[in-house]
């Protein structure tokens, strides 16, 4: 049987996405043949500001979001949050992360890194980390350079893939999945061909189910549903 095909989509900014990093790292670990995730970039975070000032104004504005951020991390051992998040340093949007992702997975594709060192997961990790914990403007292009030396990158590698347009051509397909598969929440989990989704924080055990339902009932096979 084929690995489950699993579209991850994020945003890099969202506060969901980053409490549910550790349940993707549980599921590579206990289905590690049986599952292929796919990570895709949706920009909730788009233009941040206007966000969360539209979203936020009758509920207490950038300070009140900081403190849902601040108030949903504490319910979850396995983060933290720096207590003026969202306050200071405000990325204006998630799209040049996002960009500066989709060049750092192509250094996989160009075999400028070895696939063994998933450098997209890895450097996701490192710039929502880099967010949530120390305040950094990761939608700045010198943060980001900062983050990739760090991580031992090949900045003028990635400088070149951006440069070309093919990181934008990557983030493109992203842009079109998210459309065609309506995707408006971060995190979404997409599974069987579009047919089963997960949206927002969904418990360990509730994606596990999904896994472990269509482990024993593959497409195509008859249900008693």
């Amino acid at each position: 049987m084929k690995p489950i095909r699993i579209f991850y989509f994020s945003d890099v900014l969202c506060i969901w996405a980053y409490i549910a990093q550790i349940r993707l790292e549980e599921l590579k670990l206990d289905f590690p043949d049986n599952i292929e995730i796919e990570y895709h970039f949706v920009s909730v975070f788009g233009n941040a500001h206007e966000k969360l000032e539209k979203g936020w104004r009758d509920r207490g504005g950038l300070t009140g979001y900081s403190n849902h951020v601040k108030e949903t991390a504490s319910k979850f051992e396995h983060i933290s949050v720096h207590p003026d998040v969202w306050t200071q340093e405000i990325p204006d949007s998630s799209l040049s992360a996002h960009l500066f992702l989709r060049a750092v997975q192509l250094l996989e594709v160009k075999g400028l890194v070895p696939k063994s060192d998933k450098v997209l997961e890895k450097t996701a990790w490192a710039f929502r980390e880099a967010f949530f914990t120390q305040l950094a403007n990761i939608s700045d292009r010198h943060i980001q350079l900062e983050i990739a030396k760090k991580l031992k990158l090949p900045k003028k590698a990635i400088q070149s893939i951006i440069d070309s347009g093919e990181a934008y051509a990557s983030l493109f397909k992203d842009m079109e999945l998210v459309k065609e598969h309506n995707v408006t929440v971060s995190p979404t989990l997409i599974f069987n061909e579009g047919r089963q989704r997960l949206n927002g924080n969904v418990g360990y055990r509730v994606i596990e189910a999904n896994i472990r339902e269509l482990l024993h009932n593959p497409a195509g096979e008859h249900s008693w549903c």
